[in-house]
């Protein structure tokens, strides 16, 4: 048996494991994960010290909960696998908050109440991020110097100069224990497989397996296997505290012990990239190739290829960016270009790391740092181990903020203008923004005491040295992400209104209000609602949507970015949905550009679906260019390519113009879906016959049986209206 008819086996079992996950637990509208079910009956002692509520907070109960749910967490190991380990749990959702007034999964605990500031959550439909944990990556340096066991000297080294903040440190020992309890159990496991095991190959595979761990229990990786090894058991350790899955900077992690192996005679280009498939097949984690170096110069590699090259043959969900620069090797984005489009499976994705270096220039840090910092989430970037930031965690639903100016606009007497409820609008989204910098300094003054970041902390610099958690101090930078969503819902919007009711007097201000409120009932709601949807949208290049987008992008980054919270914090200004925008489009009634009442708002940066004509992705690659905020965080270019586009010739050469051109404008990240309309479709009506089947969903990639109608329906939209 070869290494590719092992990375064979292992996606077999894969997608088996999937289907098992969606027939037991249902939709999964989310990252894939790479979780596989626990056993039946498996009992998790959960204690609590807020038993009204039965919840749990502080660093003690986090810490000694960890530990417990790790001393007990099934083990895994697949004889056909170079690394042993999957999670199958996540202590941050074994953590439910139930009461009378309380619903379920709340975020912070009910004795911190900041009730004051929920009225305005609900009337601009605000994510406000408030006890949300770790969208931002640790440093996987400091893991891979140290150890498990050097990590816990490193604990109780600082435990005995800060006596006082015992509990702190007893959390984060807890943590180390339990996963070095976990590692311990599973070098069990695999020492009883060995003797029974009758197929040479796996049974050669289950020692060294069995070596590996029984050095990673305590000390640093010394060479490939090791290395990623402990990457795999630290991501697992991350999903099952709080379901983190921030990655890094793949092909330099691992490029020393690769070398040092190739050198040494201990391991060949074939393996390696088996046991990087492995890796990749144990958890999608956020990670990224190529780029610049903080000097600026590229860090293409043997490895970088090797990265894509495992991610090719494994053909499963994956989430691995290009970084794409001035200096970046031409035949990498080649190859990734030939990947993407030949396996279909939206992988890799690529960022534009010019725009986010400059625009992370722009918050007054150095070029050097600004190249430190990676892409380690569906739109997120940080500084590893540097920087706090609850990327993709708060944001603004634009379209809410709007329906609210509109209803008060429009009952007001008098004549109307769209300049007059722009006006409104403006000033229902500074109190918006103001609620959300209200939000994130009551999240920093609290959430160590309410969920602490236990796990982040071990690889970040300053926690555990200073004894504060990263999110009350122990960070070097707190730069927060705020995100604006639905924008081509409100540019469309307020075109619409524009064109249809100033310039060419359709119908009256009253007319169209009506139609509106009443969710376009009748045939004249009906041909009023066909007439706003066929305006001058977002999208198509100079037009009056795009104009207003501009527009309201500008307003929305000056707003964030000119200035800091009432604590003196600085927040970066994003357009990003993630999934919300089902979430978003529920809390919303009727809006003037045709949506009915309760449908999706627009996604992300992107355009609503149907702007398009033939070949107009160029004209969305430009208009999204335009719409950047420019502080370092980014406001991706979802694309779907019709596979008769990706069989073209010439398509590599037009796809990789059209990605490098939007780059060239000041994009940021672009991610790319090759789905045939037609598949897509019968897929969409029977998703298990397609278990194959990943999709995009927004900077995530998923199995597309896995998501819920709804979610399957906004890809399906996307991809059916835009071709």
């Amino acid at each position: 048996m070869n290494y590719q008819e092992r990375i064979e086996r292992l996606r077999a079992r894969k997608e088996a494991q999937t289907m098992q996950k969606l027939a037991k637990n249902g939709y999964m509208d989310e990252d894939d994960y790479g979780s596989v079910l626990p056993p039946e009956n498996i009992q998790i002692p959960i204690e609590f010290n807020d038993p009204v509520h039965k919840t749990f907070y502080g660093a003690k109960l986090w810490g000694k909960n960890f530990r417990a749910l790790m001393e007990r967490h099934p083990v895994y190991v697949d004889p056909n696998d170079a690394l042993a380990g999957r999670w199958m749990y996540i202590l941050q959702r074994l953590r439910p908050f139930e009461s009378a007034t309380s619903p379920k999964n709340m975020e912070m605990a009910p004795v911190f109440n900041y009730d004051w500031l929920k009225p305005l959550h609900e009337k601009y439909g605000i994510m406000p991020g408030i006890g949300k944990m770790h969208h931002f990556a640790g440093d996987y340096h400091i893991g891979l110097e140290l150890g498990w066991g050097g990590l816990l000297k490193k604990v109780r080294k600082y435990a005995a100069v800060y006596p006082e903040k015992e509990e702190f440190y007893t959390a984060e020992e807890d943590v180390l224990l339990g996963i070095m309890n976990l590692i311990a159990r599973t070098v069990d496991e695999i020492r009883q497989m060995i003797p029974v095991e009758t197929d040479p190959v796996k049974k050669e595979n289950l020692q060294e397996m069995l070596e590996c761990n029984e050095w990673l229990i305590e000390n640093p990786p010394r060479n490939f296997r090791e290395v990623c090894q402990w990457i795999a058991w630290n991501n697992m350790a991350e999903r099952i505290y709080c379901r983190a899955g921030a990655g890094g900077q793949l092909d330099e992690l691992l490029r020393p012990y690769y070398e040092k192996d190739l050198a040494d005679g201990c391991i060949d280009r074939e393996k390696a990239i088996y046991i990087i498939a492995c890796l990749l097949l144990s958890d999608p984690h956020y990670y990224q190739i190529a780029g610049p170096d903080a000097a600026g110069k590229d860090m293409t590699s043997d490895l970088s290829f090797m990265i894509l090259e495992a991610a090719h043959r494994l053909k499963t969900s994956c989430n691995l960016t290009i970084r794409v620069h001035d200096g970046l090797d031409p035949t990498l984005f080649r190859r990734g270009l030939e990947i993407l489009l030949e396996d279909r499976k939206a992988c890799p994705r690529f960022s534009g790391d010019s725009a986010l270096v400059k625009g992370f220039m722009r918050n007054g840090y150095s070029a050097e740092l600004a190249r430190r910092r990676i892409a380690v989430g569906c739109n997120w970037m940080s500084l590893p181990g540097l920087e706090y930031t609850l990327n993709d965690l708060i944001k603004i639903n634009l379209a809410k903020v709007f329906s609210v100016a509109y209803d008060e606009y429009s009952a007001q007497p008098g004549p109307k203008t769209t300049e007059e409820l722009h006006r409104v609008y403006a000033g229902h989204l500074a109190k918006a923004v103001e609620c959300v910098a209200e939000g994130i300094d009551f999240h920093l003054a609290h959430q160590y005491l309410n969920a602490p970041e236990l796990t982040l902390n071990l690889l970040s610099h300053g926690p555990i040295e200073k004894g504060l958690d990263a999110s009350h101090g122990g960070m070097e930078y707190y730069n927060i992400a705020v995100d604006a969503s639905g924008l081509a819902t409100v540019a469309d919007s307020f075109a619409a209104l524009k064109k249809r009711v100033e310039e060419e007097k359709a119908f009256t201000w009253d007319e169209v209000y009506q139609a509106v409120t009443s969710d376009f009932s009748g045939p004249e709601g009906e041909r009023i609602r066909m007439a706003l949807q066929g305006g001058p949208r977002y999208g198509f290049g100079g037009s009056l949507g795009d104009q207003w987008a501009e527009r309201l992008s500008a307003e929305f980054t000056e707003m964030v970015a000119s200035r800091k919270t009432p604590g003196g914090v600085r927040m970066i200004p994003g357009l990003f949905s993630w999934a919300n925008t089902i979430m978003f489009g529920k809390m919303v009634p009727a809006t003037p550009n045709g949506r009915h009442a309760g449908l999706p708002i627009s996604h992300g940066a992107n355009p609503n679906p149907g702007f398009r004509r033939d070949g107009a992705f160029t004209a969305m690659a430009r208009a999204i260019a335009r719409v950047q905020p420019g502080y370092g965080n980014t406001a991706p270019f979802q694309l779907e390519l019709n596979p008769t586009v990706a069989d073209q010739e010439e398509a590599i050469e037009r796809i990789g113009a059209v990605i490098q051109s939007h780059f060239d404008l000041g994009g940021t990240l672009v991610n790319i879906n090759v789905v045939d309309k037609a598949t897509l479709e019968k897929a969409n009506e029977n998703p298990m016959a397609y278990p194959d089947l990943i999709v995009r969903v927004t900077g995530f990639t998923a199995y597309f049986a896995t998501l819920s109608p709804e979610f399957r329906q906004i890809v399906v939209d996307r991809v059916v209206n835009d071709k």
